[in-house]
């Protein structure tokens, strides 16, 4: 039998094993899987005909996938061996780890994850083989019955009778999953228990409550080092800390998932949104402002209803049902019904400021990350299927450089195909997604395709840019949408005089202001650009002989449009210069006897840099430089 091997065809027994094959032609020592004619497979597994055949390491994604995943399951012989009535419900991987759902009578605290995490180090060392066999539904149920593990029966149940069902020994622990996984756990060098947080069997709020144990793993110390000093420097940049001590917002118990804002939050929160304005005008769309509560027959009409019902607020007035809008795109077309519109007309783009509402569930919500009310840089593009290419094109130049004036240059762009649950015809979803890829295509974008993630209304093409710390946050999104315009019977006359039905291009750019007012503090750890920051200046005097000049250049600055403040307080000049570098203020200007008899300001920056003396004049032409 012939295998296809650094495109060298080689000969090899038949049902050979893969890990035997590998190991006599490449010499990575952290080849954890193989790739077999596109299909993930362990290296226990055999060759069974002429294959191309791929190592996976755990320097690709699929490797680093599949060695957390293993270490879910150390996590689960070890805990076992701990309290064995602890009964095992999923562990699946997540970004830069895993999680265990878990039942456990007495709740699991942080003396205990330690106790389990050396547990599994002692596992890990053993260096034990883990062995998979391929089990018919009937033996996996009889095999997780003599254990007592009902969820796994659970789950089971609702498998497919013709699914492939494979079980994975660990010594004495069993455990369930299609794999694959590590042959051995000589792998398994650098893994931590994180935290325990709680959770509900199939997500649902009404079953059983259940505990949740997060673990991270990576394949050598030095990468689980630099991820843990990572997380590190993230909890010193956690929004929701800078937000308090710099004054800007807050959330309390009596409004749970909706912001506070402060004087100086709301300054930044309008600073973004009036240059997206700006941004706006330019490129000719017309803003409008649609209503935040609407009949429940037109959420019905147009589909969100079915799809997102359990996350619309719900109110009523004079035995009529109305939902509290959860997106704008609905109060669109029916701003763009309004009056006939002709083919002269299109594209037509309409832009809100949406505020809207969604039903998150109380255990999601984190800060301005996840909230309940938040407002959208919305748009809607009704355009002609002809002109599809050229305003896509438009769109993602114009969300690349905007990401770039927030000092965002690295993007990650991925086009999202047709989900499960979708309307419209395949002929629909064919059209639509050939059109985004074809204008992605053609502006020679690096892309990856997302199988599945689409709206249920059309494709689209999402965005994402990675932080100061590595991290990677999804944002814009393009979405295009054949279906909902009809469902709402929006048209336009056609150059033949024929009433056509338009295409709507779904747009959003920062997606949620509130977010990315969020994602903006974190990324620059609460040092805001110059002309991002809520006070631009701080004017300091050092005793009272300089108020009078204190003042008066305090005027002139505003009187320019910079945003400038005083602090004539009476404490000593070392104290106020510590309390002003706390809050992140650009520049601060010191102003003592010497100063006020030269005209002149003596300047430091955030960073502590003394700037030296200057004349006012110089300082502004400075500043306007920075801002520009």
């Amino acid at each position: 039998m012939k295998v296809t091997i650094n495109n060298k065809k080689i000969e090899v027994d038949e049902n050979a094993i893969l890990e035997d094959v590998i190991k006599k032609h490449f010499k990575e020592k952290n080849i954890v899987a193989a790739n077999v004619d596109d299909s993930l497979r362990d290296l226990s597994d055999s060759v069974t005909n002429n294959s191309i055949i791929e190592p996976i390491t755990t320097d690709d994604k699929d490797g680093l996938d599949i060695l957390r995943h293993t270490c879910a399951h150390i996590f689960g012989h070890a805990i076992k061996q701990i309290y064995p009535e602890v009964k095992m419900v999923i562990g699946p991987v997540i970004e830069n780890g895993f999680y265990y759902d878990i039942l456990s009578k007495n709740p699991i605290t942080e003396k205990d994850l330690i106790i389990i995490e050396n547990r599994m180090r002692k596992l890990a060392k053993k260096n034990y083989s883990i062995k998979r066999e391929v089990v018919s539904k009937d033996k996996a149920i009889s095999i997780f019955k003599d254990r007592k593990e009902p969820y796994k029966i659970e789950l089971l149940k609702e498998i497919n009778d013709k699914e492939i069902i494979a079980v994975y020994h660990h010594e004495e622990y069993v455990d369930m999953c299609r794999g694959p996984h590590l042959t051995n756990t000589k792998h398994l060098k650098a893994f931590k228990l994180m935290k325990t947080s709680g959770s509900y069997w199939k997500g649902n709020s009404e079953n059983q409550a259940l505990t949740r144990i997060y673990g991270t793993a990576w394949p050598d110390r030095d990468s689980q080092d630099a991820y843990l000093k990572s997380l590190d420097e993230a909890e010193k940049r956690d929004h929701r800390l800078l937000g308090k001590k710099l004054d800007l917002f807050h959330f309390q118990e009596e409004s749970p998932g909706m912001v506070f804002w402060h004087d100086k939050g709301w300054t930044v929160f309008n600073l973004i949104k009036d240059f997206i304005t700006r941004h706006l005008r330019k490129n000719s769309y017309k803003i409008i402002n649609t209503p935040q509560i609407l009949d429940k027959s037109l959420w019905k009409k147009s589909g969100h209803l079915d799809k997102f019902g359990d996350l619309i607020f719900d109110v009523g007035s004079e035995k009529k049902e109305f939902a509290i809008k959860p997106m704008s795109c609905p109060g669109h077309i029916q701003v763009f019904n309004q009056g006939l519109k002709s083919y002269k007309d299109l594209p037509l783009k309409y832009a809100e400021f949406g505020v809207v509402h969604r039903n998150e569930p109380s255990g999601t919500l984190h800060g301005l990350l996840r909230i309940r009310a938040f407002t959208q840089d919305d748009a809607h593009i009704f355009c002609t299927s002809d002109q599809i290419e050229h305003e896509i094109s438009l769109l993602i130049n114009d969300i690349k450089s905007i990401y770039e004036r927030f000092g965002f240059n690295d993007l990650k762009i991925e086009l999202s195909t047709r989900p499960e649950k979708r309307v419209g015809s395949e002929e629909i979803w064919d059209k639509a997604e050939s059109s985004l890829k074809k204008a992605l295509e053609s502006n020679k974008i690096d892309f990856t395709v997302n199988p599945g993630d689409g709206a249920f209304y059309g494709p689209k093409i999402d965005f994402s840019l990675r932080d100061s710390l590595g991290r990677v946050w999804q944002l814009g999104t393009i979405q295009l949408d054949f279906s909902m315009p009809g469902r709402l019977d929006a048209s336009y006359i056609d150059s033949d005089g024929n009433k056509e039905v338009p295409v709507m291009i779904h747009r959003a750019i920062l997606g949620s202001l509130e977010r990315f007012v969020g994602i903006l503090i974190e990324h620059y750890s609460g040092n805001l650009p110059l002309w991002l920051s809520p006070v631009q200046v701080i004017l300091l005097n050092i005793t009272d002989t300089q108020s009078e000049y204190t003042s008066s250049l305090n005027e002139q600055l505003q009187g320019l449009g910079l945003r400038s403040e005083c602090d004539l307080s009476n404490e000593k000049i070392g104290y106020k210069i510590r309390n002003h570098a706390m809050t992140r203020v650009p520049y601060m200007i010191i102003i003592g006897d010497k100063e006020l008899q030269s005209k002149t300001v003596s300047v430091r920056d955030r960073a502590g840099n003394d700037l030296g003396t200057m004349n006012t004049e110089e300082f502004i032409e400075l500043i306007k430089k920075e801002i520009y």
